[in-house]
Formats: C-alpha cells, sequence, structure tokens
C-alpha cells in the first residue's frame, strides 16, 4: 500500500525541535515509513527504527544524487558542487579514496597534540573571563573544530567566521533563497581559494587534492574538487560542534552520569559512544531519492525521485536495539550506533570527531570541577532543519 497522509512536522514547532524522541518514537509504533512535510520546505519518506533505518541507507534504489530528484521536488542542492556524500557508485568511489587516507585513525590521531593545544588554549581564554559564565558553543564547541578542520585543509585564519555564518544558514535556515545565496557565496570563496593554492600550494589536504587531480590526469574535475572542499569544511566542523555540545548538555543534565565519568575518566571513549548515540548531531543524513519504487513495511513509496530520509536519532533510541533508550548511561554498551551512518557512506571524519570530543570535553570536566548548567534545559533555542541538531547556545557557569 502506499501511505496519503502527510504529517506536519513544522506544525508540531518548537517542541518537536527541541525534542523530536517522542513524535518518532510514536512513528514507529504505527510503522517504519511516513510521509512528513519537513521545514526545509519539501515533503518526504521518513525511515523510523533501527532495522528499516540502517536497511535504508544500503539500499541502491535511493539515490544520493540531486538530478535524480522529482522535477517537481522544491529544493535545490545545497553544495557548492559534486562530492561523495552527494554520489553514487562508481563515482563515490573515485571520490572517496582521493581523501580517505588523510582521515584513517592513524592520521587522526597523530593530530591530537594540535587538538590539544588549541584546546587548552580555548578553556585558557574562556576561564579567564570574570564573571564565570560562557556560552560553550561560541567559546569551545565551534572554535576547536572550525580551527583543526581550517588547519587541516589550509583556509586562512580571518575567513573562518565568514564560514560559520556561510554554513548555519545552508544548513539551518528555513529560508531557500537565503541557503541558495550562501551556497553561492561559499562556492565563490572557495573558487578563489582553490586558484590561490594552484598557485602556492602548501602541505594542507586542498593543495593535496589539487596536486592529486593534477597529477592524476584530472580524476577530480573542477566541479568535484570545489564539492569536496566544500563538503570537507562543512562536514569538517558542524558534527563536532554538536557533538561536543550536546554531549556536555547531556552530562550537565544527568549529574549521576558526570559523577560516574570524573570518577572514572577512562570512561571517556564509551561516554562519547553514548553522546553520539542518546542525543547525536546528525538527526537525518543527507538527502537520497527514489529511483524506483522501494517498499519498507506495507508501504510502497514511488520510484520517480521522492525524497527519503533516515531518522537516525530514532534508529539509535529503538528499544529492540537499544535497551531502555531514553536512559543516557556513560557504561552503556553503545556499539552499532548509526549516529555517523551506515554502509558505504559512514562518515569518513567520524574519527576526527571522536578524538575532538574525547579531548574536548576531557580538558573542560579537568579545568571546571564545578562546571554547570547556566539556564534551564527548557529554555535552551535549538537549531531547526532536520540535518544538524544541537542547540544554538549552551550557557555554562563554574567558579574559580
Amino acid at each position: 500500500m502506499t501511505a496519503t497522509e502527510v504529517i506536519d512536522l513544522v506544525a508540531m514547532g518548537e517542541d518537536f525541535v527541541r525534542d523530536p524522541y517522542p513524535v518518532y518514537a510514536a512513528l514507529r509504533e504505527r510503522g517504519p515509513v511516513h510521509k512528513v512535510r519537513i521545514p526545509e520546505g519539501a515533503e518526504a519518506w521518513l525511515v523510523v527504527g533501527y532495522e528499516a533505518g540502517r536497511a535504508a541507507l544500503v539500499d541502491p534504489r535511493l539515490s544520493k544524487q540531486w538530478k535524480n530528484a522529482s522535477p517537481a521536488f522544491p529544493l535545490s542542492s545545497p553544495s557548492a558542487g559534486p562530492h561523495m556524500l552527494n554520489s553514487d557508485p562508481p563515482d563515490h568511489e573515485r571520490l572517496r579514496k582521493l581523501v580517505v587516507r588523510e582521515f584513517t585513525a592513524r592520521r587522526i590521531e597523530q593530530l591530537a597534540p594540535r587538538v590539544r593545544r588549541i584546546t587548552d588554549e580555548l578553556l585558557d581564554a574562556m576561564l579567564a573571563l570574570p564573571e564565570g559564565r560562557a556560552d560553550l558553543v561560541e567559546a569551545l564547541s565551534f572554535p576547536l573544530p572550525i580551527s583543526v578542520i581550517c588547519e587541516l585543509l589550509g583556509v586562512p585564519m580571518l575567513d573562518r567566521a565568514a564560514f560559520r555564518a556561510w554554513t548555519a544558514t545552508v544548513l539551518t535556515d528555513p529560508d531557500p533563497d537565503a541557503r541558495r545565496a550562501a551556497t553561492g557565496e561559499v562556492a565563490a570563496y572557495l573558487s578563489e581559494l582553490l586558484e590561490r593554492k594552484r598557485s602556492a600550494p602548501g602541505q594542507d589536504l586542498m593543495s593535496a587534492l589539487i596536486r592529486t587531480t593534477d597529477e592524476d590526469g584530472d580524476r577530480l574535475s573542477a566541479d568535484e574538487l570545489l564539492g569536496t572542499a566544500w563538503l570537507l569544511l562543512v562536514a569538517g566542523h558542524e558534527t563536532t560542534v554538536n557533538l561536543i555540545s550536546n554531549g556536555v548538555l547531556a552530562l550537565l543534565t544527568h549529574p549521576d552520569q558526570l559523577a560516574a565519568l570524573r570518577e572514572d575518566m577512562t570512561l571517556m571513549d564509551n561516554a562519547v559512544e553514548e553522546m553520539l548515540r542518546y542525543d547525536g548531531p546528525v538527526e537525518t543524513p543527507t538527502f537520497r531519492f527514489t529511483t524506483e519504487p522501494v517498499e519498507i513495511g506495507t508501504t510502497v513509496i514511488p520510484g520517480d525521485g521522492e525524497l527519503v530520509l533516515v531518522a537516525l536519532a530514532d534508529a539509535n533510541h529503538d528499544p529492540a536495539r537499544f535497551p531502555d533508550p531514553g536512559r543516557f548511561d556513560v557504561r552503556r554498551s553503545a556499539g552499532g550506533h548509526v549516529a555517523f551512518g551506515h554502509g558505504i557512506h559512514y562518515c569518513l571524519g567520524a574519527p576526527l570527531a571522536r578524538l575532538e570530543a574525547r579531548i574536548a570535553i576531557g580538558a573542560l570536566l579537568g579545568g571546571c570541577p564545578d562546571l554547570a548548567l547556566d539556564a534551564h534545559p527548557a529554555a535552551l533555542t535549538w537549531r531547526h532543519g532536520m540535518l544538524i541538531r544541537g542547540p544554538r547556545q549552551l550557557p555554562i557557569r563554574w567558579t574559580f
């Protein structure tokens, strides 16, 4: 059968933005797929539940290419060009292998000393504030990952503030015209930056991508190079920003778990996995479009470019996979979560996000033994949209 009811997630307002998990759970009880209206301004088929979600993430009938979207689809691609996350095989493998060697666990661990130095500098500046209060997003969650990814790619220091505004607009602004304008600004900036890198290459990843292109007979086209640079810059910091913020918020609203982690900091690796499962930074992954009819449960999704979204947030809260999923437990065995996706599009930057979260949260707890939330949780405002999940600000306080 084909479902006809459209569930308006937009009409649910701030309550859904702040806490979507009860809505997803109620939908999961009714079945694994539902037609919904999303804040980005389109209708989509939302897949809920762990098994259904994992299956959809690897279904080859669901294309990542925007050219396969229905002609009637009202949105345009938010990317500056083709890259591994909006490509299907065989292009996907060709694009991914050009950068995968830069993001192996071993290479990422080599970045640890630099990540620690940046973290220490940011925390020193935060703790020097005379009032003993700060917005964690502004003080640590954002500047750490944007500094790391910009150093890795070779993006000038003074341009990082502009990137924050651009990516926030591209990923979460409800106005499609604003998203298109910001995408154009990012593309123009990156085109100019790539030209400078061609003229004066360095030891950064962006220069390495250009050399790979030139030496291998244009394996990476100009458009693909632009798209890949866009992906690495945007995805390279946005996920980690919200992993750190959401993780700290979970700790501060669960004092027993904060105490357990403080008592045994060897739990940090496991705690980060639970943070990813409990309230991960990606609510749904980037868009997929049907290339032929897809049956999920008793529902047939038409095959003419319909938008399909997988609720990663709900998959990680499915009690069939994670008992008592609404409980935050730093000792839980959270392995198997899909916070970074599943299948060929599994997040390339997952090792870097984990490293930065471990170092940042560990240093924060070490430097602030009486760290506390400086606002009621219900007063926090959350980022809109179905892609990125996280608070816009996270007020914290400490004593000297």
